[in-house]
């Protein structure tokens, strides 16, 4: 049986790590606990954080929709509630658009350095 290299090691994450993926501040994290009743990490001690990547699929919607698409938290919530499979789609649309921008403009560059 082959070694599967392509899953992840790491169980948990810790909110310093999950804030780096994200580009924002732990206390941006712990207020969207209060606000999106879904998005609730595994405490252990003194309440450390332990985020699982099902926990980070979550913040990457939050995030998506109030950092990227600029809604207000309370439609954010009513979004998630209502229709969460069109808001996961729409996400996963949103992140291979960015993708392919990112690999157009590196290509651009490439071209560019070519002339």
């Amino acid at each position: 049986m082959a070694l599967n290299t392509d899953k992840n090691v790491k169980l948990y994450y810790s909110i310093k790590e999950v804030a780096e993926m994200f580009d924002v501040r732990e206390s941006t994290l712990r207020y969207w606990e209060t606000e999106f009743p879904r998005l609730k990490p595994k405490t252990v001690g003194k309440n450390v954080r332990q985020y699982t990547e099902a926990d980070i699929e979550q913040i990457r919607a939050i995030y998506n929709m109030v950092k990227v698409r600029g809604f207000k938290i309370s439609a954010a919530r009513k979004m998630l509630n209502h229709n969460r499979a069109g808001v996961d789609k729409s996400s996963e649309i949103l992140e291979t658009l960015i993708s392919v921008r990112d690999e157009l403009k590196e290509l651009k560059r490439q071209l560019d350095s070519l002339v």
